[in-house]
């Protein structure tokens, strides 16, 4: 059997843009030309691929399992072409790269242009999405996740630990009293995100493990999809939420929040590099990952001169902090 590849890369295209006229235009051809390579492809595999109407085009079953095993397979093969490339001319081509966007918007974003600074032959393509979870499908070769890894056919790098804080703001803060219990959390004025309630809940177990905790469902009047919204909310006094210190480590010096703490802190995070397992030969992806891993050894928002003094951000902090 003799597959051409541009056959190939048609049909990966139609399945994941659902059309034969958006693949073409992704592949800045026409949709005669796809519809042919589609009609080759299956003639050469003596199979029925796709199911084709004037509305929509979505895989046959044979069609499905071929998609998932030919993506990895043209992935590895881009890959080791750039390899090869690269290794004779150093690091040069796009990089495209996913990231949560508070994350990405505060820290990572300087990192990626000082990386693509320090390397001119690079196009560096530095989105920012908090939904994406295919990276093939989305077309990057590269995505930064911070939570708990699950199962899954990409490489996983840890980059660093992202510590999560209960937090609210000074004024809110002279009004409660100090939760000694978890009992006490689910009593006060709680926040969260929707995100935050579907990952993990607020704390880890009372025992001090890092599983999951599903109590402390949120108290309070303010609802949102998104942990920087949700910052806004505790700054404007609105209640207790727990959140990551990359999202509050200004507000924390500068005062505006205060952390709130007690003998069963909010569970931790972990900031991940992943992709796909073909990608691990790619020079530049390398390159980038080490770049990361390098500049979060210890992470900006956790360095003594941006640390933070609870005592010193409101007048009562200290009486917040149990003995």
């Amino acid at each position: 059997m003799n597959l051409r590849t541009e056959n190939i890369e048609a049909f990966l295209r139609v399945v994941e843009l659902g059309s034969v006229s958006g693949a073409a235009r992704h592949l800045n051809t026409s949709k005669s030309v796809v519809s042919k390579r589609l009609t080759d492809l299956e003639r050469e595999m003596d199979a029925r691929l796709l199911y084709r109407s004037t509305r929509m085009v979505q895989p046959t079953e044979v069609g499905r399992l071929f998609y998932d095993d030919a993506r990895v397979a043209m992935h590895c093969l881009q890959q080791a072409a750039e390899s090869a490339g690269q290794q004779a001319q150093g690091l040069r081509g796009e990089l495209r790269v996913v990231a949560p966007s508070s994350l990405g918007a505060l820290w990572l974003s300087d990192l990626a242009a000082e990386f693509a600074q320090k390397n001119a032959q690079i196009d560096l393509v530095f989105d920012l999405d908090d939904t994406v979870s295919d990276l093939d499908a989305k077309r990057y070769d590269l995505g930064i996740f911070v939570g708990r890894l699950r199962d899954s056919s990409f490489v996983a790098r840890r980059l660093a630990t992202s510590r999560r804080l209960l937090c609210c703001s000074p004024s809110h803060a002279s009004k409660i009293r100090a939760p000694q219990s978890l009992d006490d959390l689910r009593r006060q004025a709680s926040l969260a995100s929707d995100r935050d309630r579907a990952a993990h809940g607020w704390m880890p177990d009372e025992d001090g493990s890092s599983s999951p905790m599903p109590g402390l469902p949120p108290r309070g009047r303010f609802r949102t999809n998104h942990e920087a919204s949700l910052r806004g909310a505790i700054v404007q006094g609105l209640g207790l939420a727990v959140l990551p210190l990359y999202l509050v480590a200004t507000d924390l010096q500068e005062g505006r929040l205060v952390e709130i703490r007690s003998e069963t802190p909010p569970a931790a995070d972990q900031i991940y590099a992943m992709y796909m397992r073909g990608a691990s030969t790619s020079p530049k992806l390398k390159a980038f990952v080490a770049h990361l891993q390098r500049a979060l050894e210890v992470p900006p928002w956790e360095r003594p001169e941006g640390r933070y003094e609870v005592a010193a951000s409101a007048a009562n902090a200290a009486s917040l902090v149990p003995a």
